[in-house]
């Protein structure tokens, strides 16, 4: 069996007087792909958000077993925790290769990294024939895959990935959740806050539902696809 290797343990998040995830708890296994789902401002983007270090919470969040309460985000990266955020997060005014050489900042073997940029081209052909070119002037989708592939680079231990199908055509959504699924060939673990719900079920082994800042709802993901409740709330569905 695997052990956790994240743990909420009564997360909260609060906003001013507004509190935008409610005392939740939930455990990831080392390897596991997990989901949080939800309508928009259910919390996803809070308890995430927390678990990166980028905004205060009550309760506790272990890694390995200890608390990493009070870390900062350079800190948690060490440790390879790697947030692609909401809106991706790239470097506009630098180039393609330019953000993927950010992506390896803490790293050493330069080499290395070198040759999986390389790679990186090789498996993205479109980010290699724009290499030069400023992120920016990329298509929302091509930003995408910068985003996912300058994460890769930090190699990380947890991968977040926050809204990545956000304002893309479906073609290009494809193509990302086609990149999603074939992370678990480099043995990670992943945390993945998504509204296409279906999308998000069909990638992963484990999912928690998310509203109003509680999981009202959790279960392998596969039964989740299944439920009549789920079905009619989050996927649109009327059960047959």
């Amino acid at each position: 069996m695997s052990e956790a290797i994240l743990q909420l343990k009564q997360l909260s998040v609060h906003y001013g007087g507004i509190q935008a995830v409610r005392d939740i708890s939930l455990s990831l296994l080392e390897g596991e792909f997990g989901t949080l789902i939800g309508s928009n401002g259910a919390g996803k983007s809070s308890t995430v958000r927390a678990i990166a270090g980028l905004q205060p919470f009550s309760g506790d969040i272990l890694w390995r077993g200890r608390s990493i309460k009070g870390q900062s985000p350079d800190a948690l990266l060490k440790l390879g925790i790697v947030m692609v955020p909401e809106g991706r997060g790239i470097f506009s005014r630098m180039t393609v290769l330019e953000n993927l050489q950010m992506g390896a900042w803490l790293r050493r073997d330069t080499a290395q990294v070198n040759k999986e940029i390389q790679k990186l081209f090789e498996r993205f052909p479109r980010l290699g024939e724009r290499q030069r070119q400023l992120a920016g002037l990329l298509s929302g989708g091509e930003q995408q895959l910068l985003a996912l592939a300058r994460a890769l680079l930090s190699q990380p231990r947890l991968l977040i990935l926050d809204e990545p199908s956000m304002g893309l055509a479906p073609i290009m959504v494809d193509q990302i959740f086609s990149v999603i699924a074939s992370l678990r060939e480099i043995g990670i673990t992943l945390l993945l806050i998504e509204q296409n719900a279906r999308l998000a079920l069909e990638v992963t082994d484990h999912a928690w539902v998310m509203d109003s800042g509680t999981l009202p709802y959790q279960g392998t993901s596969s039964e989740l696809l299944t439920d009549d409740r789920i079905q009619q709330i989050y996927l649109g569905e009327l059960p047959v």
